[in-house]
């Protein structure tokens, strides 16, 4: 006897078995038990924290999805928290962050990759030479700290082989704060007036590769052992020494370096004028009566900024180095 299209003796014929799951639940665990740590450096998927004084391995729980966790995250932590080799923690959440330093790859990029989080001052690393000094990344990590709400602090290093106010004229009407160091000859090693600077305050350091950042830290933290690289005598470029972030504390207790590999690029796409224009507050009252859509850039119709110059109410000086910076966004970051 048949029924429909097949025989009674056909496998087909038979009812296939169900799949008995469990109803999948909205709720979620709680995890009242987790406890605080922060995040040192990421690896290829995993992460290591520092949670009362040592040092956690952990992964991503599957709950977190693809939200990212990057260096200087605040996080909660469960599972085995006790640091000994081969032990494995989870995180399972991430706390609101304070500050977050993004980039993204190229000026067209529209995807923002977020390098650091919970720093509140970016210390920008230039030698004055060997490497020679870049001004437009220069200009482009202001940006960056400007959009991010952090304080820029421009650090000069290898002062005993150039004069550092050839570099430092260009930058001093927009009032960013220096330091200068230098490692050799007279006066080599007094890091009196940057370890001032970093003071109570968690410092990311950036720059281009072989402009001293690393030789820096160690020597504000000897036993950080960061690897220190040479310049290229041909192409003048530095070679890439540290593969990813890193964040140490400073002797004493007295703040936090987030150490990060060289840059050769450092997109703006994610910046908008109206954000770097409220970094300058004296500038950004002036551009109350500017026209809808004005970007406050050099040839604006009507630019109140040009207005107050003219009115004598504006150093010209200053919206020139503004404007620069705002150029710079809009400006290739081939180096």
């Amino acid at each position: 006897m048949t029924t429909g299209r097949y025989g009674e003796h056909d496998h087909e014929h038979y009812e296939r078995p169900r799949r008995r799951t469990r109803p999948r639940t909205k709720d979620r665990p709680s995890y009242d038990d987790a406890v605080d740590a922060r995040v040192v450096t990421v690896d290829r998927g995993r992460f290591t924290l520092l949670l009362d004084g040592r040092r956690v391995m952990a992964m991503k729980s599957r709950p977190l999805g693809r939200k990212g966790v990057v260096v200087g995250d605040h996080v909660r932590v469960v599972g085995d928290t006790s640091g000994v080799d081969g032990s494995l923690a989870r995180i399972v959440e991430v706390v609101p962050r304070s500050t977050t330093l993004r980039r993204t790859a190229d000026d067209d990029d529209p995807v923002e990759r977020v390098i650091v989080s919970n720093a509140d001052q970016l210390v920008v690393v230039t030698a004055l030479a060997d490497p020679e000094p870049r001004p437009r990344l220069i200009d482009r990590a202001l940006v960056a700290a400007y959009d991010a709400q952090m304080a820029p602090l421009l650090c000069l290093t290898k002062a005993d082989l150039a004069d550092p106010e050839v570099l430092l004229s260009t930058y001093r009407s927009l009032g960013v704060p220096w330091v200068v160091t230098q490692l050799r000859g007279e006066g080599a090693g007094d890091l009196t007036e940057l370890r001032d600077r970093l003071r109570g305050r968690t410092s990311v350091f950036v720059g281009h590769s072989g402009v001293g950042k690393s030789t820096l830290v160690n020597a504000l933290i000897p036993d950080a052992h960061r690897e220190v690289g040479i310049v290229n005598a041909v192409t003048g470029r530095g070679r890439h020494t540290s593969t990813s972030a890193y964040l140490l504390e400073l002797p004493d207790a007295e703040g936090w370096i987030i150490d990060t590999p060289g840059i050769r690029s450092f997109g703006l796409a994610h910046v908008q004028p109206e954000n770097l224009i409220e970094a300058f507050p004296d500038l950004d009252e002036m551009t109350e009566t500017c026209p809808r859509g004005c970007s406050h850039g050099t040839g604006e119709p009507e630019c109140g900024l040009d207005e107050a110059i003219t009115a004598g109410e504006a150093d010209a000086d200053r919206v020139e180095s503004f404007r620069r910076l705002l150029a710079a966004r809009e400006a290739s970051s081939d180096w």
